[in-house]
């Protein structure tokens, strides 16, 4: 029988009416998690098969902790069973998150693992070429899934937490996701703003978690992107045509220029994107906001609608955005290299004017 590695998204919550976990708590959570884990060293699955857990990520937020599994199996269907059944039991063994519950199990393919299923399928069941209407496929059957696996009460309870963390985002109101008492401008109803405004603060630390999973990557393979076999979950995202330049320190340098956005978007009065950089670092923190609602089935047409609102506001006076496509086709332009920075990525972190911040440790300094 073949086996094929698999990414299993498993996604574990507080007990009922339990008090959000604290910085100092969410440490402590994945220390638990992460030694069970390492006491792990296979699963038994159907027929005697062996199943490997051979990497793993894990990021906590206030109401829990996402694991990401890699794992090779015979199949998807034993994959996703196996660590149901490996999560559980790691949670029942530590005492503390014994009443812990597991709300989701599946499994997501790296882009780079999907690209070989899609290149080996055949037959009339083959997804759509199209990658615009296999993803409309996919999020129609994931939320049809979705809402018939997860109970109404999680799904509530899901609406109240990201809601409830919309204030934390203190450098915009709720008017800079379309939202007004007169129903003018995007015309965006209270709850799919504060939807909207809390899924980013949500979606916080699994972006930084992620990015310091991205530099560990690259500082253990001592090697750029572009020669990097290692799993990435944002820098490999990054423009293709620069990938021999995203080293362990550019790597550095996005992550602290994550941690400086986002703390300056939870205590600011209010925010002007700084370098191309965080304008990148935005982008992925709305697809990654994006997928913390969709997994609850929270993702409708007027979240979409706050955050078209949220970019055109974040982005106005921006010239970051003008300045990138300038990079990526600079002959058609006639701008030279020296005016757009399209070969040297240092420039993502210089700063736009003189008025914008940028950390210290990520500036370029020869701007």
């Amino acid at each position: 029988m073949g086996r094929v590695t698999y990414v299993v998204s498993v996604d574990t919550r507080l007990p009922a009416g339990a008090a959000e976990l604290d910085a100092l708590q969410r440490e402590g959570v994945i220390f638990l998690l992460r030694k069970g884990l390492d006491a792990i060293e296979a699963v038994e699955g159907p027929d005697d098969v062996e199943i490997e857990i051979f990497d793993s990520i894990l990021a906590a937020h206030p109401g829990g902790v996402l694991l990401k599994l890699f794992v090779d199996a015979p199949a998807l269907e034993v994959a996703e069973d196996a660590m149901r059944e490996v999560v559980g039991e790691v949670l029942e063994q530590a005492e503390l998150l014994s009443e812990w519950q597991i709300t989701k199990c599946e499994v997501e393919l790296h882009p780079e693992f999907a690209q070989q299923s899609l290149d080996a399928a055949d037959g009339p069941d083959v997804p759509p070429a199209d990658p615009v209407v296999r993803a409309a496929q996919h999020a129609e059957a994931r939320a049809e899934a979705t809402a018939a696996r997860l109970p109404g009460e999680e799904v509530e309870a899901m609406r109240g937490t990201v809601r409830a963390m919309a204030p934390r985002l203190t450098a915009f109101g709720l008017d800079a996701f379309g939202w007004c008492e007169n129903g003018e401008e995007f015309g965006v109803d209270r709850e799919h703003a504060e939807l909207a405004a809390g899924a980013l603060v949500y979606a916080i630390d699994l972006l930084v978690d992620q990015l310091f999973h991205d530099v560990q990557t690259l500082s253990e393979a001592k090697q750029s992107v572009e020669e990097c076999d290692g799993l990435l979950w944002y820098l490999d995202d990054l423009p293709a045509q620069f990938a021999a330049q995203y080293t362990v320190l550019f790597a550095r340098r996005f992550l602290v220029t994550a941690v400086s956005l986002t703390g300056r978007l939870t205590r600011d009065d209010s925010v002007q994107l700084g370098c191309v950089a965080e304008e990148f670092l935005l982008n992925f923190l709305l697809r990654e906001a994006g997928v913390v609602l969709d997994g609850y089935g929270l993702l409708h047409d007027g979240v979409a609608a706050a955050w078209e609102a949220f970019t055109e506001k974040v982005l106005e006076g921006a010239d970051g955005e003008l300045w990138y496509e300038m990079a990526e086709d600079g002959g058609e332009t006639g701008a030279t290299t020296s005016e757009v920075g399209s070969l040297d990525v240092n420039r993502w972190f210089a700063p736009f004017d003189a008025g914008c911040f940028v950390h210290p440790y990520a500036a370029d300094e020869g701007a």
